[in-house]
């Protein structure tokens, strides 16, 4: 199973970063006046940071569609398909996507636009602030099939933010099952919400059950602590860090994701 993150990402212990889109027609916060170029442009200007910086890969995410619907409105995967359509021109490591909180639509994505990856909540019951969030990772994995995109990894959400899992179940056993039932390509562990730090004991506790499948630190990784969230995952998930001020909704600077990605290479060697 790891075999398939080195053959992508052509290293061991990959840094996938974050490209969040600006907000989508029909978002609260899209700006009609400035338009789809606009949403291109600063998709544009945070790709080639973010690919000049060093990352060994990129999601595009709608994460400025804020509040997130559990399926997603169809503009919106319609919108990121155009805008990622565009900037793979320019676009020289591997991606993948995620429409939050949709895995149908985040796989019509991937397939659409040749993403190799998809990050998302595939399974599980939870309360959540988007109200009762439920899953079905079997239709998702056949609507996947059916598309003909079997290539395409999942990466499953096994600690979703902003929700608890409903019922009394321990992370372990949650992660031991979700490997058995759901075959997942790698399991992203995350905090309470985007920028919140990983927990390592939840890192430690989801590495030790999940046996053969990649582990990746979801949220809250920065430069004071990628090398300790490293010795228990095989990968991280990077946004607000690269961001300027390490504010979520600043865009990023080069210079942050370089001298993030030197600390990287440090512990690597």
């Amino acid at each position: 199973m790891m075999n398939w993150c080195k053959e992508c990402f052509q290293t061991n212990q990959p840094i996938i970063a974050m490209c969040h889109l600006y907000p989508m027609p029909g978002d609260p916060n899209y700006d009609a006046a400035k338009g789809i170029d606009y949403i291109y442009d600063k998709a544009y200007h945070d790709m080639m940071a973010l690919q000049k910086g060093g990352v060994d890969g990129i999601i595009f995410s709608n994460e400025r569609s804020q509040p997130w619907t559990t399926k997603a409105h169809q503009v919106i995967p319609v919108t990121m398909a155009h805008v990622i359509g565009r900037l793979k021109a320019d676009l020289e490591i591997p991606f993948g996507v995620d429409v939050i909180w949709d895995p149908i639509a985040s796989i019509d994505l991937a397939v659409a636009t040749g993403a190799r990856y998809i990050r998302e909540v595939f399974t599980g019951a939870y309360a959540s602030d988007y109200g009762i969030w439920d899953t079905n990772v079997g239709e998702a994995v056949r609507h996947k099939t059916n598309l003909h995109g079997t290539d395409i990894k999942l990466l499953f959400n096994i600690t979703p933010e902003a929700a608890a899992y409903m019922g009394e179940r321990n992370l372990e056993d949650i992660t031991v099952t979700t490997v058995f039932n759901g075959s997942p390509d790698g399991l992203c562990v995350s905090g309470i919400k985007a920028g919140d730090e990983t927990s390592i004991e939840d890192l430690r506790l989801v590495k030790k059950a999940a046996g053969h499948v990649p582990v990746f630190a979801n949220t809250g990784v920065r430069h004071e602590n990628v090398v300790s969230q490293l010795t228990y995952a095989d990968g991280v998930i990077v946004g607000t860090c690269f961001k300027k001020d390490g504010y979520i909704w600043n865009d990023i600077e080069q210079d942050r994701v370089e001298r993030f990605m030197e600390l990287v290479r440090n512990h690597r060697k």
